[in-house]
């Protein structure tokens, strides 16, 4: 039988379980993506009241045989994320790719800790809301092996930042003489690889990572993204 003791975890999504219970997806620091139940927590007498709630930081353990876990012990973590408005809708879009995109019981322990710091960035302002975002998109395509090549274009050639990229799926950015409505200019692709967002590329990149995500996504509608527009 598994048994985790005191693992930092966000709940990523939670649903009512018969009676009285919750089934909870976890995304957990070592462990990845986790689901367990967790018996009683709707009741009136819950030793989880009020702890069981998405984007708040907890320590908790788990155990069982199957891929449905049995949760235990839970604490709440001294790290204050406020969110309301655009930026929990937002919360709620890095949930969903999460959910859509992670293998159970994967680790990343990396992108949790990316994944809490972009919490952290949409509860402090506004203006961080889109880049955190598109940053969060960039790392999260890094983490699972689908990274954009930033670097090179599918020739192997260096990208030049006075010149034009089409994105093809699998083949990464082919150089084009004539560029289009939505080819990508270089001198976007080598900041974005930097972690950079110069001039008003916010919209070109977000339309890339719309086109590198699809292919992973497939037809996985996302609901948090139809209440963004």
């Amino acid at each position: 039988m598994e048994r985790v003791d005191k693992e930092k975890v966000f709940i990523l999504h939670r649903r009512p379980y018969r009676n009285t219970s919750f089934i909870l997806e976890l995304f957990s620091e070592r462990h990845g993506r986790v689901a367990v139940v967790a018996k009683s927590a709707r009741g009136p007498k819950s030793r989880y009241r009020s702890q069981l709630e998405l984007f708040t930081p907890l320590l908790v353990s788990w155990s069982g045989r199957g891929e449905l876990k049995h949760l235990g012990y839970v604490e709440l973590q001294p790290l204050s994320v406020s969110l309301a408005g655009k930026a929990l809708l937002c919360a709620f879009y890095l949930n969903e790719l999460l959910l859509k995109l992670l293998q159970p019981h994967d680790a990343h322990s990396d992108l949790f800790h990316y994944y809490q710091q972009t919490l952290l960035h949409l509860s402090a302002s506004q203006e961080t809301i889109e880049p955190g975002l598109r940053l969060f998109e960039k790392h999260l395509l890094d983490e699972l092996g689908y990274g954009l090549n930033l670097r090179e274009d599918a020739e192997g050639r260096s990208i030049e930042p006075t010149a034009f990229y089409r994105y093809f799926s699998g083949r990464d950015f082919v150089r084009v003489e004539e560029a289009q409505e939505h080819d990508y200019p270089g001198k976007i692709l080598l900041a974005l690889g930097q972690g950079v967002f110069i001039e008003d590329s916010l919209k070109i990149i977000k339309r890339l990572m719309r086109q590198a995500l699809h292919e992973h996504l497939g037809h996985q509608p996302l609901m948090s993204r139809e209440l963004l527009k």
